[in-house]
């Protein structure tokens, strides 16, 4: 970790102002954390700064997105082994901000390197090459944004964490899920500051990778954030079992994301870093680390199909090796970490292609047995990637209904639905409306917020 006086991080600003792009997290002094980490409390601001209101729209092309404004901070949170860490927040604010409503979302940038995080690639300019580029490994297009740009649109505040921490924990569910806590903390103490509502509700929302953020939040609040109250969180995609997501994907279309989890969890986890020293094959390191260190677009597109066990000197057998195994069971196993007390909306494809449906299955039954709320949608023909889109109106209108103040109507207890395509619930189908149309504004520029 690097530490650099106050005045590189003033002179660094200035740089990126005259230079009209941000600088990347590894290059961006503002990011250092302090050596004094452990005296400032969990969710704790330790530096601050204000960005340009205006995010980074859909395709890196010249068209203003615009918001109210923009805050970032730097807080204290807690890695996967307990040790005080730092981590970065985006708080948005939108035109016409409701400031009774906040929403902590969970984007799913899926990467191991922290030029994927979103406090930088959220930033008009972040894209290394501009609309060329997103055909490049390195590029920091993000599909994910559609829905946070929606969800601002519905006029809620929205603060999104760099969950994975500084060095990029991908696919590490306990820092994923402390940082998340933390960061709606920091946004509850900052954003009144800024006009937020010191009594707004909030709520969680997540798909994908982005739901490894969620549910591991909600299993940890009641012991590591006892005094959040969250009106619910809506989880779709679920890598509930990360063991079997990881054969899931190997040789498939998404078999790059095992690249990215197995460096994240390395950094997570000393023995797991250990491990992957020891059992990589030294003439496939590079490869593997080109992989591991893209964004998620050069993840999908340089892993495609490609066999993650080819690479280790055991094959599929260094997988069985005691550092994964226990890690995995530790840091990629929901439900093991306690009961979510909040209502929740799960969402998942029976035959989902990066973790299979059974496992979530197996998840929302634990849940059920430890007493949970939860609404559970499973879609009998939709895959991962469909389902991304078709159970989006559901899961928003859900959290607009929290964060309304509309009571679940079964609390303490569970549904279960099997539905065709995420058929689209009638009272949310102006919800679906307003996402192409948001969808729009995010791509030809436009304000995000209700008219």
């Amino acid at each position: 970790m690097r530490y650099f006086p106050q005045v590189a991080v003033l002179t660094a600003g200035l740089w990126s102002a005259v230079a009209g792009k941000p600088l990347p997290p590894t290059q961006d002094p503002w990011y250092d954390q302090p050596a004094n980490i452990a005296s400032y409390a969990p969710g704790q601001t330790i530096r601050s700064r204000q960005l340009p209101n205006q995010l980074s729209p859909f395709l890196p092309i010249s068209v203003t997105v615009s918001v109210a404004s923009v805050h970032q901070f730097l807080f204290r949170t807690t890695d996967s082994l307990g040790n005080p860490v730092a981590a970065v927040n985006t708080l948005i604010q939108p035109q016409n901000a409701d400031p009774s409503k906040l929403l902590a979302y969970a984007l799913y940038y899926d990467s191991s390197n922290p030029a994927c995080e979103p406090s930088y690639t959220l930033q008009p300019g972040s894209d290394p090459a501009g609309l060329p580029g997103i055909v490049f490994a390195n590029t920091t297009l993000s599909s994910d944004s559609a829905f946070l740009a929606a969800s601002l649109n519905q006029g809620w505040w929205i603060v999104t964490t760099d969950y994975e921490g500084l060095n990029a924990d991908f696919s590490a569910g306990i820092i994923s899920g402390q940082a998340t806590l933390d960061g709606v903390r920091g946004a509850l103490i900052e954003g009144p500051k800024l006009g937020l509502s010191k009594d707004a509700r909030y709520a969680m929302w997540g798909y994908s990778g982005g739901s490894i953020a969620v549910n591991y939040a909600a299993e940890l609040q009641p012991t590591y954030a006892p005094e959040l109250n969250f009106v619910g969180a809506a989880a779709g995609g679920n890598i509930a079992n990360l063991s079997s997501a990881l054969g899931r994907v190997n040789k498939g279309p998404y078999a790059g994301l095992a690249f990215g989890s197995i460096s994240g969890l390395s950094k997570a986890y000393p023995n797991v870093s250990e491990w992957l020293d020891r059992a990589l094959l030294p003439e496939k390191k590079a490869e593997f680390d080109a992989l591991a260190s893209s964004c998620l677009v050069g993840e999908l597109t340089q892993g495609f199909l490609k066999d993650i066990y080819s690479f280790f000197v055991k094959g599929e057998a260094s997988f069985e090796e005691d550092a994964p195994q226990t890690v995995m069971r530790l840091a990629g196993q929901m439900g093991i970490h306690g009961t979510p007390k909040m209502p929740m909306y799960i969402y998942k494809p029976v035959n989902d292609e990066i973790s299979p449906g059974a496992d979530t299955d197996e998840l929302v039954d634990t849940y059920c047995q430890g007493g949970a709320t939860v609404e559970y949608t499973r879609d009998l023909i939709g895959g991962h990637g469909s389902l991304w889109l078709t159970g989006s109106a559901n899961a928003m209108g859900w959290i607009a209904d929290r964060l309304n103040g509309k009571p679940v109507s079964h609390p303490g207890s569970c549904t279960k639905q099997d539905v065709l395509l995420s058929a689209l619930n009638p009272d949310m189908i102006t919800y679906f409306g307003e996402e192409l149309w948001t969808f729009l504004k995010w791509t030809l520029g436009g304000i995000l917020g209700p008219l």
